[in-house]
């Protein structure tokens, strides 16, 4: 089997491998901490560092599995703001609530505009879980809003119709999909890189047997030393005049000839 077909399955390998990397952090990310899930993605990053880079077989590998580390992130973010949304759809219970408080959100980062709004029951008994968020303005204190909210207090309630994870549930599949096409790309360089250098060797070793030949053959006759081009099919006849120079040999008269006088 060849180098470059090597280099294909080998890719496919570690494609299934960063797919399935990427179903493991996920189901991880639900139940494990910080503590674990960082050394784990760290030692995920080198493993794929070290295949990236034999598999093309230059240093672009290490950019490479940066790339499909950071794809593989930005999915298991997704997918775990997916489940959320499906958790929320598969257990939450329809509530009319009044909005009985907003505060702008504390961990907002640049949406300056978000807000949260705590929910309570038209009975007065406040809503399990985190506040609903939204944008500001969206909601006003004492306004009636029917919201799916988490029986076990676990999730955000979210308006019914925010609560589609079609988006999300697409943006995971367009992110392993990139990272299978970097690998892909990857391992395509590889091969590539793989069969330029057998090429290099083969003549290489072609020319070393060329120069043997035009250094110990006998000249005929008519002073000429003759070698056939089929035994050397990757060195063109300028190169091979080149080498027959440097060992003091002068080309026959006629074009193309690979014969060669002392």
């Amino acid at each position: 089997m060849s180098r470059g077909r090597l280099r294909i399955l080998s890719a496919i390998g570690i494609g299934c491998y960063a797919l399935a990397a990427i179903v493991c952090f996920f189901l991880l990310a639900d139940d494990q901490g910080y503590g674990l899930l960082v050394p784990l993605w760290i030692a995920h990053g080198v493993l794929l560092a070290l295949l990236l880079t034999r598999l093309c077989a230059d240093e672009t590998g290490l950019t490479a599995a940066l790339l499909v580390v950071g794809a593989s992130l930005v999915a298991v973010y997704i997918a775990d703001l997916a489940r959320d949304d499906l958790t929320l759809e598969r257990r939450g219970e329809r509530v009319t609530a009044t909005v009985v408080r907003d505060w702008p959100a504390p961990d907002r980062g640049r949406e300056a505009d978000t807000y949260d709004y705590a929910l309570a029951r038209h009975d007065g008994t406040r809503l399990p879980g985190p506040a609903l968020r939204a944008g500001s303005g969206r909601f006003a204190v004492g306004q009636s809003v029917t919201v799916l909210a988490d029986p076990e207090g676990v999730l955000r309630p979210r308006i019914p119709g925010d609560t589609d994870a079609t988006g999300d549930v697409l943006g995971v599949g367009v992110c392993a999909l990139i990272a299978l096409g970097i690998v892909a790309a990857t391992g395509r360089r590889g091969a590539t890189v793989a069969r330029r250098r057998e090429e290099r060797a083969r003549v290489e070793e072609q020319e070393h047997t060329l120069r043997e030949a035009l250094r110990t053959a006998s000249a005929d006759d008519h002073g000429f030393v003759e070698v056939h081009p089929a035994h050397y099919p990757d060195v063109p006849h300028r190169r091979a005049a080149g080498i027959a120079g440097e060992l003091g040999l002068q080309p026959a008269d006629e074009p193309g000839s690979w014969r060669f006088r002392r």
